[in-house]
């Protein structure tokens, strides 16, 4: 048995530095993957797609992880960073963009937008009460990524 749990993020940030090292530290998938906490494993798969292993949450038997995979796509004149999943790698559906936009010489404005469907192999009797601790830590995750982002410049 297994449950799926969606999520849909949205992050707005200003970051203080150039929209050259802005786009290019988040162009740089591994590069940009060292911020992103609790990442146990970022395989890179040619072609400019990753998998990407996580941390194990839980213990033994009960112990979960999030694996999924991701092509990117940037187009530095656009200003967009994309990504769409690799179709049979893991246990997770990712897709998203970052648009990049400059504001000034030393500030950039970032637009961050990603969906996930995560299936974990637990009795759908506890989606209700699974489901939004997997929401909250995924939100988690990603205010601590856009935090070591901005520390980043």
């Amino acid at each position: 048995m297994a449950i799926t749990v969606s999520i849909e993020l949205n992050r707005n940030l200003d970051i203080p530095a150039s929209y050259d090292e802005v786009f290019d530290l988040l162009a740089d998938v591994p590069k940009s993957a060292s911020h992103f906490p609790k990442v146990d494993k970022l395989v890179d798969l040619g072609d400019n797609a990753y998998r990407w292993e996580m941390e194990k949450v839980g213990v033994d038997k009960h112990a979960i992880q999030s694996v999924y995979a991701c092509t990117y796509h940037a187009d530095k004149d656009a200003g967009t960073i994309s990504w769409t999943p690799v179709k049979g790698e893991g246990n997770g559906v990712v897709s998203g963009s970052w648009v990049i936009t400059r504001k000034d010489d030393n500030l950039t404005t970032l637009k961050f937008q990603t969906s996930a469907e995560l299936t974990v192999p637990l009795p759908s009797l506890l989606k209700l009460a699974i489901s939004p601790v997997i929401k909250h830590e995924f939100n988690s995750l990603v205010d601590t990524y856009m935090n070591n982002l901005k520390q980043a410049f």
